[in-house]
């Protein structure tokens, strides 16, 4: 499958929230126990910066959005201004479609421009999929948080993947 990039607008909110409420029923990919509404997520909307930490989202060849990723300020603190968190979410009807991939090759072709070196990923040990792409594209474990979630009556294991790009670029 054919896709393209581009920057989030805030008319592409509602369709980011509604792939990102996909996930949660799944109970093991987001740490989100409920729905989240178009309304919650606008602040963090407007937190991303096309300069330094943007969202995009994948467009198909019929123009519809069929995911989105951010990269996010990882930890808040200047020392960290380099590292950058990744959220990567496909709607559900476009998964195992090698989107994942593509993805993670445009945000690595993408990093330099912005200043970032390093991406850190933070993946239920649960989420097999996630952990396989990640790990597929050279992403290492740098933490392991044992239980640190609930959802319903289960215990989810938190894995945090990291990969530095400093020597790619």
């Amino acid at each position: 499958m054919n896709i393209t990039f581009r920057y989030a607008k805030l008319t592409d909110l509602p369709k980011i929230v509604a792939i990102y409420n996909q996930t949660i029923k799944l109970k093991n990919i987001t740490a989100d126990i409920r729905p989240v509404s178009v309304s919650e997520r606008k602040e963090w909307f407007a937190s991303f910066s096309n300069d330094s930490h943007p969202l995009w989202v994948l467009i198909n060849e019929e123009g519809e959005i069929v995911g989105w990723v951010g990269l996010e300020p990882f930890y808040g603190r200047a020392a960290y201004e380099k590292t950058a968190e990744i959220s990567l979410y496909l709607d559900e009807n476009y998964r195992g479609q090698h989107l994942g991939t593509k993805t993670l090759e445009f945000i690595s072709a993408h990093l330099k421009k912005l200043g970032i070196q390093n991406i850190v990923a933070f993946i239920f040990k649960q989420n097999t999929a996630s952990l396989n792409l990640f790990k597929r594209h050279f992403f290492e474990e740098w933490g392991f948080l044992p239980q640190v979630a609930q959802i319903d009556e289960n215990y989810l294991d938190l894995v945090i993947m990291g990969r530095h790009f400093a020597n790619d670029q």
